[in-house]
């Protein structure tokens, strides 16, 4: 499995915006210069978690970004789907080899691992990997 730049620097930006929202919307630019990300892409990934409603935005002088729902309700499953889209085994290996025994099992084990990758992301709580839930 393999978890693309914009997932990860939109994991980042959910998780630096969910530590400092308190003082207030957090600003685009004040992400991308703390972690070094292209602040135009990084408006595109944030856009992306508005639109999944993991992020709310707010324009004007106090404008910027903050988590449209409590933390313990955002599942890490959430933000990687929003930016990636589904996450899901796209191996045609039974078409490819005209449903081979063989291909039809590999399949098979594709679509469990997948299920429980899918799983591990569903389970875990936003407020969980900060440190703000029952488990750290």
């Amino acid at each position: 499995m393999k978890i693309s730049r914009s997932t990860g620097y939109a994991l980042v930006a959910v998780g630096y915006i969910a530590q400092n929202y308190k003082e207030g919307a957090v600003l685009a630019a004040r992400i991308s210069k703390e972690y070094s990300i292209p602040l135009e892409y990084l408006l595109k990934i944030l856009q992306q978690l508005v639109r999944a409603n993991v992020l709310r935005s707010k324009r004007g002088p106090r404008g910027g970004f903050f988590l449209a729902r409590p933390s313990e309700s955002i599942t890490l499953l959430e933000v990687i789907e929003a930016v990636d889209g589904p996450l899901m085994s796209h191996l045609h290996l039974a078409e490819q080899t005209n449903n081979a025994a063989f291909s039809l099992k590999m399949e098979n084990v594709c679509r469990q691992a997948t299920a429980k990758v899918r799983d591990i992301f569903a389970a875990a709580k936003l407020s969980e990997v900060l440190g703000e839930g029952g488990h750290d």
